[in-house]
């Protein structure tokens, strides 16, 4: 969330970075509500100080024996609490209104976050690797993995609905194993693992940015009673979209010492999005599925070091394409393509021959203090500052594993129609090197 006294003195530049961003704005409205809220306190502190004034004001008239005025006096105190109930109702209305339109509003874009329109507009900032080349036509993956057994689009239907897919036998290991080397890579890196829960509350949501904004775009719960119905809506819980939401939320409403700082945290979860909008997009395989496997890296750090953090964060996913020997290239994302939490982001895009062309497979991204803002999140520095700081946030996939998988059956298939297993994972296959036909 912005801070409110940063968007009442920049409000021009507010309004082109959302214009840049694509956000609905309305800065009338926003300055209308903060000259209200003012105008609030400003009565609240009226209110309150004559009614200070005036209590201290009857004991002394009540001695000089100035009963009339000690009763005037007692009667416009009670008034006065009834104005100071009136206003500061008046008061949260307003806190209330303005909350929420900040809460939509999406973060500054960095000053080095280039301005354009949309994915089109993305510059390449380096590659890694030579897309792969075959003396044979080669199958996407969504073809060969139902040929060699390993995944099953079908039975994903009709087990859940489309969007949900079945792996089995060396499919379902290959996954696993994919999270274990994953995680094996980050922790070596210095990252601290954690195993959390596959739900969140709207608390936990709003706390990143999921909530209110993209509410459409989550999967809810309903929470019932013993007959099967409730209408306890603080109850509901949502599956989460990303291990971002819970690791980032772990020191919610928390005061952190300097010297506790960096935090470098990673998780696999089981990620769930509905997909709202995608209609027609990467339909098919592995790229947009409803439930999907991630391992996602987060850090918590001073602001200064933020963006140094970033790069080194972009170096830790392109580590683990490094060791697959994937190619792929960095891009950095445009003003009109970036996340809503964002401030700058890099996407790692996985060269996938289907497509002929890059596909996203990480999204690394430095959130400043806006995540924050929103959860409570502080530390202290005294040697450096009085009181507290909002600390910055970032996080990245590290990386989405069906989309390794289905990089990895394209780019390592042999013209026997098997697909050979990248040397870094055979450990993790307990030795099996090719996937062949079950």
């Amino acid at each position: 969330m912005l801070d409110i006294k940063f968007v009442r003195e920049n409000q021009d530049a507010v309004a082109d970075a959302m214009r840049n961003r694509h956000a609905d704005w309305d800065g009338a409205l926003f300055a209308k509500l903060d000259g209200d809220r003012r105008e609030a306190i400003q009565k609240e502190e009226a209110l309150q100080a004559e009614r200070n004034s005036l209590s201290k004001q009857i004991g002394g008239l009540m001695k000089e024996g100035k009963r009339d005025e000690a009763e005037a006096a007692k009667a416009r105190v009670a008034e006065i609490k009834t104005d100071l109930e009136g206003a500061a109702a008046s008061r949260e209305r307003i806190d209330e209104e303005l909350r929420d339109l900040l809460l939509h509003t999406p973060n500054m874009p960095s000053d080095t976050t280039p301005v354009g329109d949309d994915e089109n507009d993305n510059p390449e900032v380096r590659r890694w690797g030579t897309p792969t080349e075959f003396d044979f036509e080669p199958k996407a993956h969504w073809d060969l993995g139902p040929e060699l057994g390993i995944i099953d689009f079908e039975r994903g239907v009709k087990l859940a609905a489309s969007r949900f897919i079945v792996l089995g036998g060396l499919g379902a290991r290959l996954e696993r194993a994919i999270i274990g080397f994953m995680l094996d890579q980050h922790t070596s890196r210095g990252y601290k693992e954690w195993w959390l829960p596959a739900m969140a509350n709207a608390r936990t949501m709003t706390g990143t940015g999921q909530l209110p904004k993209f509410e459409n775009d989550m999967f809810k719960t309903f929470a019932t009673d013993m007959e099967g119905t409730s209408d306890k809506e603080g109850d509901n819980l949502y599956l989460i979209p990303t291990a971002e939401v819970q690791l980032t939320n772990l020191h919610a409403g928390e005061t952190l010492a300097v010297d506790e700082l960096p935090k470098h945290y990673c998780a696999f979860t089981p990620c769930f999005r509905e997909e709202a909008g995608s209609a027609g997009r990467d339909t098919r395989g592995l790229i947009r599925v409803h439930q999907f496997d991630k391992v996602e890296m987060v850090k918590v750090c001073e602001p200064e070091k933020s963006y140094e953090e970033l790069e080194a964060m972009v170096a830790d996913a392109e580590n683990i394409l490094q060791k697959l020997e994937l190619p792929y290239r960095v891009i950095t994302l445009c003003t009109g393509d970036m996340g809503f939490s964002a401030a700058k982001t890099y996407d790692l895009e996985v060269w996938l021959p289907c497509y002929n062309d890059y596909k996203e497979i990480s999204s690394c991204s430095n959130c400043t203090d806006f995540q924050a803002r929103r959860m409570g999140l502080r530390y202290k520095d005294p040697e450096n500052f009085k009181g507290t700081r909002l600390a910055h946030t970032l996080n990245g996939s590290g990386l989405a594993v069906g989309r390794t998988m289905a990089a990895i059956i394209e780019n390592y298939p042999q013209a026997d129609g098997s697909v050979r297993v990248p040397d870094a994972l055979v450990p993790y296959m307990g030795g099996v090197k090719v996937i062949e036909a079950e």
